[in-house]
């Protein structure tokens, strides 16, 4: 049975934490732990907020191309967990007033500042391309 984009959302609203991967500058494939923050009202777009002056910026600024890869554990009775890739563009966003609508009290622990945190920015990754296994179902949905 193939999964709709609905589906899969409610599926990933379980899972907090991602694994981001850009084009490095030496060509290299970067990884690094992403939160979604529980923002999940999955349409193909994934947000997140990060510091500007880090690699993953410098990275997405040069080449949009990512990858995001969530997994989701086993459950208790045993069924394998999902596994999806979402592949597609990111884009920065440095809008305060968009910022307050991707927000919550959780990230204070990062931006101590919140939306008003000096070098603040929302990476906005759509996904033109989402896969996923279940250990019972596999398919791909191109959005």
């Amino acid at each position: 049975m193939t999964l709709t984009l609905p589906e899969l959302a409610k599926k990933m609203q379980k899972i907090d934490f991602c694994m981001m991967l850009t084009r490095a500058e030496d060509g290299a494939i970067a990884g690094r732990p992403m939160s979604n923050n529980g923002d999940v009202e999955y349409d193909g777009d994934s947000y997140f907020f990060s510091y500007t002056d880090t690699a993953k910026i410098r990275e997405l600024t040069a080449d949009s191309t990512v990858t995001l890869s969530f997994t989701a554990p086993p459950s208790l009775l045993g069924k394998p967990g999902i596994f999806i890739t979402a592949e597609g563009r990111a884009s920065l966003i440095a809008d305060q007033a968009v910022f307050e609508g991707h927000w919550n009290s959780d990230l204070d622990r990062w931006f101590p500042e919140g939306t008003a945190t000096p070098g603040l920015v929302l990476i906005k990754v759509h996904a033109d391309t989402v896969q996923y296994w279940d250990g019972e179902d596999n398919g791909t949905i191109r959005l």
